[in-house]
C-alpha cells in the first residue's frame, strides 16, 4: 500500500507529464536553432525532429499533449493559407490528371513495398500490405490490431519513413536547385492584432466544422481554408509574425519526433532494414510517376516532388511553408492520398492479405 496520497500522487504525476512536455519543446528549439544557424534547408522542421527523435530514442519520456499538437497544426494551417495565390487557384486545372496519377502511384508503391516485405524479410502479408501503404497512420494502425498485423513493425516502417523524408527532402531540393534553401517569405505585412484575432477565429470556426464532419486533419485545413478565404478575398493581406511561424514548424518537428518515443530500441533496431528497403522501393517508384508528370505537364517539379512524396501529410506542408512549395497544390494531393489509403487499405487487406497466423496455419 502506497504512503503517498492519492491527491498528491496526482500531483507529481501532473508535474511530471509537465515537465516532460517542457523538455521536449527544449531539446525541439535547440535543435532546430543548432540547424537554421547551419543553414539546413528546413532546418527548423528537420531539426526539431531529429533532436527530439534522438532524445526520445535514447529513453527520455518526452512528449507533446493533444492539446499543443492542435494549436501547431492551426498555427501552421494559417500560415499555408497566407500563401494562397491567383496564381495558385489558377494551377488547380492540373489536379484531376495529376490526383489520379498520385492514386496510381500509391497503388503500386503499397504492393511493390509490401512485396519487398514478403520476399526479403519474411512479412505476412496484411502487416506487408499495411506496412507499405503511404499516410493515414492513425487508420492503418487501428486496423492492424484489428486484423492481428504486427503492430509495432508496422509503426518502425512508417514512422522511419516520415522521418527519412522530412530530414532528407528539403537538403535534397536544395542541392539540385529545385526548391529554395533559404527561409521563406511568407507575406509582406504582419498581420495586425485585429487582424490575427480575425484569422485565428476563422480558422478555429473552421476546423471545428471539419471535426463535425470527421474531415481528416481537420485542424490543419480547417486553418488552412479560413486563411485562404480571408487572404483570397483580400480581407486580410498580413500573415502571422515570423516567430509564430517558426513556433509552428518547431512544433511539429517535436510532434514527429515524439513518435519514437512510443517504440522500444530493440523493436526498431530488428526492422531498421526492413523500413529502409521498402522506404527505397516507394520512392523509386514514386520518382518514375513525378517524371512522367514533369515531362508531360506545366506544374513545377518542386511542387510534384513534395506532392508524391510518401510521407505524413502534416510534415509534408510543413515543408511546403518552408521551401517555397505550392501549398494548395501540396494539400489537395496529400488529402486525396489520405481519403484514397483510408478507404481502399481496409478492402485491399481483405482481398489480398493474411495475418502471419493463418500463413502458419
Amino acid at each position: 500500500m502506497s504512503l503517498i496520497p492519492p491527491s498528491l500522487a496526482a500531483a507529481f504525476a501532473r508535474r511530471g507529464k509537465i515537465l516532460n512536455v517542457i523538455e521536449t519543446l527544449a531539446i525541439g528549439i535547440a535543435g532546430g536553432a543548432l540547424f537554421l544557424f547551419a543553414h539546413l534547408p528546413g532546418g527548423l522542421i528537420s531539426g526539431a525532429m531529429i533532436a527530439v527523435g534522438i532524445a526520445a530514442i535514447a529513453g527520455r519520456p518526452l512528449s507533446m499533449p493533444p492539446i499543443l499538437t492542435q494549436a501547431v497544426l492551426l498555427l501552421l494551417g494559417i500560415s499555408l493559407g497566407s500563401l494562397v495565390s491567383q496564381q495558385m487557384l489558377h494551377n488547380m486545372g492540373a489536379y484531376p490528371l495529376t490526383i489520379a496519377l498520385l492514386a496510381l502511384a500509391t497503388f503500386c508503391s503499397t504492393f511493390g513495398s509490401s512485396f519487398y516485405l514478403q520476399r526479403y524479410h519474411g512479412w505476412d502479408q496484411t502487416s506487408a500490405l499495411l506496412a507499405g501503404s503511404p499516410g493515414a497512420l492513425s487508420q492503418i494502425t487501428m486496423l492492424a490490431a484489428e486484423k492481428g498485423a504486427d503492430v509495432p513493425a508496422i509503426a518502425v516502417v512508417q514512422t522511419m519513413r516520415v522521418i527519412i523524408l522530412t530530414a532528407a527532402l528539403p537538403l535534397l531540393l536544395a542541392v539540385t536547385g529545385i526548391a529554395s534553401s533559404s527561409p521563406p517569405s511568407v507575406a509582406a505585412a504582419v498581420a495586425s492584432p485585429l487582424e490575427l484575432a480575425g484569422l485565428i477565429a476563422a480558422s478555429v470556426a473552421a476546423a471545428l466544422i471539419l471535426r463535425l464532419l470527421k474531415f481528416p486533419a481537420s485542424w490543419m485545413f480547417g486553418a488552412m481554408i479560413g486563411s485562404s478565404l480571408l487572404h483570397g478575398t483580400g480581407v486580410i493581406e498580413g500573415a502571422l509574425p515570423d516567430w509564430l511561424r517558426n513556433v509552428a514548424l518547431v512544433g511539429i518537428g517535436a510532434v514527429i519526433g515524439t513518435r519514437f518515443a512510443r517504440m522500444k530500441t530493440k523493436t526498431l533496431l530488428s526492422h531498421v532494414h526492413a523500413a529502409l528497403g521498402s522506404f527505397a522501393i516507394a520512392i523509386i517508384i514514386s520518382a518514375v510517376f513525378v517524371a512522367v508528370i514533369a515531362l508531360t505537364t506545366n506544374v513545377r517539379v518542386g511542387d510534384i516532388i513534395v506532392a508524391f512524396a510518401p510521407g505524413a501529410m502534416d510534415a509534408m506542408l510543413a515543408l511546403a511553408l518552408t521551401l517555397h512549395i505550392d501549398p494548395i497544390f501540396v494539400g489537395a494531393h496529400h488529402l486525396s492520398r489520405f481519403v484514397f489509403v483510408s478507404i481502399t487499405t481496409p478492402g485491399i487487406v481483405h482481398l489480398f492479405g493474411r495475418p502471419q497466423e493463418d500463413v502458419d496455419d
